[in-house]
């Protein structure tokens, strides 16, 4: 059977992607760095001997090759520590160095053959200049300008570009088989108004780059980018663009339910914003895939007819 890692798998994303792949029969290795959802994954993998969990923590190399040993892929996503959990340059600090270790501790594993970089389109949207651009169509090629997120704050911006940069960075020095995704606001249960994406959410909507993914698809996006060894470099990962003033007080209503009042980022905009992203590159290669295929068949070929 084929074992692979998610780290970390304590987020709504890695408790779904976790779950999928036990689904598709994989071996999984559940590495979280909170002793409550380590509890909680104890008590599942009483059940299914194809779970093995550990503590690991991002910042401590030796714990994730402890949870790497065995696997032939590694799911990477960083999720907050509890006791830091807000967006600023600290976090920005403690995303690189998360990163950097991850990647040199699949660099020291033998028996990884790929790895699945979640980043965030926060990595993608932000220029410099924005307005003398505004008839660029943007994708995986383009990169969030560092200087204009720190001169506005926009810390998660930093913290993604930073982070997949440092990581790409040592993918390539150390012939690691990196693979990234960069993905909009996941639409899942626990979103809040607090989530770090939405700052500056209003001139992402005004540039028409505010995108966003449920998070069935984006798992499935995961396993996608996994199976097909035709996957390369970074995928824009969305499902929706939030463009008109509907989709504001749709999204408005989810996290304010109790406000009537249109949010600030409308200012009485009845328009409809020109679609400034492209998730092309996923689309084609999402364009065969089978939800409810069984993970673990060998797929050489997926997206091609024989």
């Amino acid at each position: 059977m084929v074992t692979v890692c998610v780290t970390d798998a304590s987020g709504t994303f890695g408790r779904a992607l976790v779950h999928r792949l036990l689904l598709g029969g994989y071996v999984v290795h559940a590495a979280v760095n909170n002793p409550d959802e380590l509890k909680r994954y104890e008590v599942q993998s009483r059940d299914n001997k194809r779970l093995r969990v550990f503590l690991s923590d991002p910042l401590d190399y030796h714990t994730i090759i402890d949870a790497l040993r065995g696997c032939s892929a590694l799911f990477y996503s960083f999720v907050p520590p509890a006791d830091c959990s807000t967006y600023d340059e600290l976090m920005s600090e403690l995303e690189i160095r998360a990163a950097h270790n991850v990647l040199e501790a699949c660099a020291q594993t033998d028996t990884i053959d790929k790895v699945i970089f979640t980043s965030s389109a926060t990595a993608v949207v932000w220029e410099n200049n924005r307005h003398h651009h505004s008839d660029n169509v943007l994708n995986e090629r383009n990169w969030s300008d560092v200087n204009f997120c720190r001169k506005y704050k926009y810390w998660h911006g930093v913290s993604k570009t930073m982070a997949e940069k440092t990581a790409w960075a040592l993918a390539m020095d150390r012939g690691v088989n990196m693979v990234s995704i960069n993905t909009g606001l996941v639409m899942s249960q626990d979103l809040t108004i607090k989530d770090p994406y939405l700052l500056g959410a209003k001139e992402m909507f005004k540039d028409g780059v505010f995108v966003t993914v449920d998070l069935q698809f984006l798992v499935d996006a995961h396993i996608c980018v996994f199976q097909d060894p035709s996957s390369y470099g970074r995928y824009l990962c969305f499902n929706h663009i939030i463009s008109t003033s509907s989709d504001i007080l749709k999204l408005a209503t989810m996290l304010l339910p109790s406000s009537a009042s249109s949010p600030d980022m409308m200012d009485g905009d009845n328009s409809v914003h020109r679609q400034r992203i492209s998730n092309a590159k996923l689309n084609k290669l999402m364009m065969n895939f089978d939800t409810n295929r069984t993970t673990t068949e060998v797929i050489p070929l997926i997206g091609l007819s024989a």
